[in-house]
């Protein structure tokens, strides 16, 4: 529809299920990465294979509430290794003999039609997940999303001169890096981490209140653009009080280099 961009999406949906999907396009597909830091929720359906009371289920929602070890499934796009995934809230919302709706928040990666059965195992009665719909991935929410009937309709409209309904569908790529604390960098540092450089204190403009050590961040310029994904290096007390050393350690850059001049006195090993 959009004449063959660069096109990718931000989360794979299982067949037979729904929900919001991150659709990137042009360079925005690099900015789809910052989704692997972020949250999803869920609200699904599961049926145990047997009866169950109530309060069991309650108490194995609570048992399976963060860090929790998972196995991908069989046909699945990734190595079927066993690894730690957090649910950072599962709750029961409805239950109808053996079927259970319940809501979840969780690490991205997770597979909720795993989690299923694996609450199925663990009650000795068995269960499956029946339905599943993804009401939010990062930033954007069923709120935000639109069919892809609406999009050819506001492509339509925009081929008359109206791009009003286009503007309304489609988000800036900033948009997924507002969930990140972000670091304003200076002019002068901005070409050099789009070429990979790390970030050093020199460079920074403003540091957001409450940065942890480790956290991810964003690099962003003072006017609002989105630069790269890093890992703080310093807390904001650190960065504010130090008069030197490397802030943050980029992760991913989104700009491309030469969008913002080459300052000369820089070294092309860190940002300054």
């Amino acid at each position: 529809m959009f004449g063959g961009i660069k096109v990718g999406h931000g989360g794979t949906l299982d067949p037979a299920v729904t929900g919001v999907l991150p659709v990137g396009m042009g360079l925005s597909v690099r900015a789809l990465d910052a989704l692997h830091y972020l949250q999803k929720e869920y609200v699904g359906v599961m049926r145990f294979h047997s009866d169950i009371r109530r309060g069991a289920v309650e108490e194995l929602f609570t048992k399976f509430t963060g860090n929790i070890y998972q196995t991908p499934p069989v046909r699945s796009a990734v190595r079927r290794e066993r690894r730690v995934r957090r649910i950072h809230s599962l709750r029961l919302l409805e239950m109808n003999g053996r079927m259970v709706l319940f809501s979840v928040s969780c690490e991205a990666g997770t597979y909720i039609r795993t989690l299923c059965r694996d609450i199925g195992e663990a009650s000795c009665a068995g269960g499956q997940m029946i339905e599943l719909r993804r009401t939010k991935s990062g930033p954007f929410s069923e709120q935000q999303a639109v069919t892809l009937q609406v999009l050819e309709d506001a492509l339509y409209y925009r081929s008359r001169g109206d791009d009003s309904m286009l503007r309304a569908a489609i988000h800036p790529f900033e948009t997924l890096l507002s969930a990140f604390p972000a670091i304003t960098v200076k002019e002068s540092a901005v070409d050099s981490i789009c070429h990979g450089a790390n970030l050093t204190v020199r460079g920074i403009s403003a540091v957001p209140k409450g940065m942890k050590r480790g956290s991810v961040v964003s690099l962003m310029t003072a006017k609002g653009e989105g630069v790269a994904l890093a890992t703080s290096l310093m807390s904001s007390e650190m960065a504010l009080d130090s008069a030197s050393g490397v802030a943050a350690d980029t992760l991913r850059v989104f700009m491309k280099p030469g969008t913002y001049p080459v300052f000369r006195r820089q070294k092309q090993s860190e940002a300054v």
